[in-house]
């Protein structure tokens, strides 16, 4: 028998007979050895030997079902938010059609030796609208202008307002001029005008109605629909913007101190959203969507700017700015500033601007 214990191997000549089954016991556990030595070789400890058989009986006998340690769980599944104002969007906008029932006029407010003054009414997105429309006396065909009047509070306004000046001053020079009184203004019925494009929707409708019913026996048998202009005073230059974006079929475009073409710029600075309504709850993404400024590059309109360097209602920055994007676009551009003079112009500076208004419609409608 030979008893290895790490390299020192020695013969044993002599052993007790009564050890032997012992001694047999114990070959069974110790592992072969050779004089060549290495190390001591340990049992292997998954297995034991029952020394009555003699066969090998694993110590570990695995279960049917294995439970793990721990469990993973799954990643939610991310939805992305819907865009809520999706449908206000200039690419939406320009997608749908506009127009669809007439413009009617519903009395005369006044007459002169030049046009006649009387109240139109026409629907929009289910809403009754109503403004006063001049038109010259004479056969025409007369170049048309679509006037949108800026912010006033509601309770004080009347259709007859400051702006009225403006359009019997075009009226006088040989325009229709169609001068809408916006969402929630004077008989206007009000709606939903998330930064003002629900009145930009309604002017689209507008501009429809006018060149579908321009030539035509009505209300706009004098016109001619293949001449149209718009003008637009502060809030109302935002509508101005917008829809020159869409109707690449306007011929000019006149902005008098307009508010931003940027909305977060317009929600940053306003109590409200340069509107009068409360401010709109969402993303600078969904505002980029919504805002004028984001395609400019879709104005193909020549555009005349004006502004008071005096307007502490609308920063005169902002039509500053304005003009230097447009050029930067190659877009045709003419912008003035006034000296003194605040937001809604005043004497000589008044005239000057009236002057200069005409003159341009002229040049670009006649």
């Amino acid at each position: 028998m030979l008893i290895c214990r790490k390299r020192n191997c020695r013969k044993k000549t002599a052993f007790n007979t009564s050890f032997l089954s012992i001694g047999l016991l114990l070959l069974l556990f110790l592992p072969s050895c050779s004089s060549s030595g290495g190390g001591e070789v340990l049992p292997n400890p998954q297995v034991a030997i029952n020394a009555a058989t003699a066969t090998l009986i694993p110590t570990f006998t695995p279960t049917a079902t294995l439970t793990p340690r721990f469990t993973t769980t799954p990643l939610p599944t991310i939805t992305p938010t819907p865009n809520p104002y999706t449908q206000y969007s200039v690419d939406a906008l320009s997608q749908r059609s506009y127009g669809g029932g007439v413009i009617q006029i519903e009395g005369t407010l006044a007459k002169s030796s030049v046009f006649t003054r009387s109240i139109f009414k026409y629907r929009s997105e289910g809403l009754d609208l109503y403004g006063f429309v001049d038109i010259p006396v004479g056969q025409g065909p007369f170049p048309v202008v679509v006037m949108m009047h800026g912010y006033v509070d509601p309770a004080e306004y009347s259709m007859l307002d400051y702006s009225t000046r403006y359009a019997d001053a075009l009226a006088r020079a040989g325009y229709i001029v169609l001068h809408p009184n916006l969402r929630g203004y004077g008989a206007s019925e009000n709606g939903y005008n998330p930064v003002g494009i629900g009145d930009a929707i309604d002017i689209l409708n507008l501009l429809s109605l006018v060149r579908s019913q321009a030539g035509v026996p009505g209300a706009l048998e004098a016109a001619d629909g293949e001449r149209i202009g718009i003008w637009g005073h502060s809030m109302g230059g935002g509508i101005v913007l917008h829809v020159l974006e869409i109707d690449e079929d306007i011929d000019a475009a006149l902005l008098y101190a307009s508010i931003h073409a940027d909305e977060k710029v317009n929600l940053d600075f306003f109590e409200f959203d340069g509107r009068g309504n409360f401010k709109l709850q969402t993303t600078d993404e969904v505002l980029r969507s919504l805002s004028p400024s984001t395609y400019l590059d879709r104005i193909v309109t020549p555009l005349s700017i004006h502004h008071g360097d005096a307007d502490t209602v609308v920063p005169t920055a902002w039509s500053d700015q304005l003009c230097t994007d447009l050029a930067t676009l190659q877009k045709e551009v003419y912008c003035y500033f006034y000296e003194d003079q605040p937001h809604t112009f005043q004497n000589s500076g008044d005239t000057l601007f009236i002057q200069r208004m005409v003159a341009f419609f002229d040049q670009k409608l006649k």
